[in-house]
């Protein structure tokens, strides 16, 4: 298992290395200078030159993107070129509300996703089943940023149950975190819903089909024994898959969602500092959902050995 776990790590080193490389590229190579945008619209060339190069922008570019490889490596992501700031800093800062976000996300996603795909496999060719699909394929087709907004409408302008915006930490306030936390979570949460749902009721569907299952029924089993302890159990890594897999779909939609509903995390900080071309904060935010989709996809092939030990071999 370690020997594994080890091997899985070190092939992610040059994933990491990649993403970097490609990240500093698309910075440097799109239009717009960071520099000019510091110095304002009135200012000379050669205050632009002069901010250049204190930025280190004048420089050529690998030598450039060696010495940013050389502060990761020091555990530096550099410094915003707006808030004189650290990036890590930053990131601390609105790290919170971002992993609470998807930590409900992903808690309230795999609640409702994981029994309605077994339902839905369970009373396959049903209107049971039939309504399932039907909103999966709504919970797809529909942006983050428009069921955001539909849902702020009617459960915040309409109803007023929910406020419209905003984040209360849950440490502090969790009422509040429980009243601010609910419309993002289920904004987030629906694309997702839909993704686990359909794969979960796919698997299921396949292996209630297997002689094992059979058995079990023969053997006077209860259909709910049956349902979650054999067939959802053998379909597990098809399922673990997809929710490893959907972790990308988080990451970007937590950028909306933040937008949309004021949330102050990562998905903020990125917009404000694409606008900017804060070039240090976006390579750094990059860099770091990059090794958390890494990580995570990392931990699900590691899952894989746990569900199925012969995958180990």
């Amino acid at each position: 298992m370690w020997f594994f776990v080890l091997k899985r790590a070190a092939s992610t080193l040059p994933v990491m290395l990649v993403v970097a490389l490609v990240v500093f590229l698309m910075l440097r190579l799109t239009p717009g200078d960071p520099a000019v945008v510091i110095a304002g619209d009135q200012a000379t060339a050669e205050q632009i030159a002069r901010i250049r190069a204190t930025l280190g922008l004048d420089l050529p570019l690998h030598v450039q993107f060696l010495t940013w490889m050389g502060q990761i490596l020091k555990g530096d992501l550099g410094v915003s070129i707006f808030s004189n700031l650290p990036v890590t800093t930053l990131i601390g800062q609105r790290l919170e509300p971002t992993l609470v976000l998807t930590a409900t996300t992903i808690v309230f996603s795999v609640l409702v996703a994981v029994p309605l795909g077994v339902l839905a496999a369970w009373k396959a060719g049903g209107w049971v089943d039939r309504l399932v699909m039907v909103f999966s394929v709504v919970g797809f087709s529909f942006p983050v940023f428009v069921l955001g907004y539909l849902l702020i409408y009617k459960f915040s302008l309409d109803l007023k149950w929910l406020p419209t915006q905003g984040y209360r930490s849950p440490f502090t306030d969790f009422q509040g975190f429980l009243r601010t936390i609910t419309l993002p979570t289920i904004t987030l949460g629906a694309i997702y819903v839909a993704l686990v749902t359909r794969i979960t009721r796919a698997s299921v569907l396949e292996v209630l089909g297997e002689d094992y299952i059979r058995t079990a029924r023969a053997k006077g089993q209860n259909e709910r024994k049956v349902l979650f302890r054999h067939a959802l159990k053998n379909a597990a890594v098809p399922i673990a898959t997809v929710i490893g897999i959907g972790v990308a779909l988080l990451i970007g939609g937590a950028v909306v969602t933040e937008t949309v509903f004021n949330i102050p995390g990562l998905g903020r900080l990125v917009v404000d500092a694409i606008l900017r071309r804060d070039y240090p904060v976006i390579q750094g935010l990059i860099l770091v959902f990059s090794f958390t989709y890494i990580l995570i996809n990392m931990l699900i092939d590691v899952a894989y050995t746990v569900l199925d030990p012969r995958i180990r071999y």
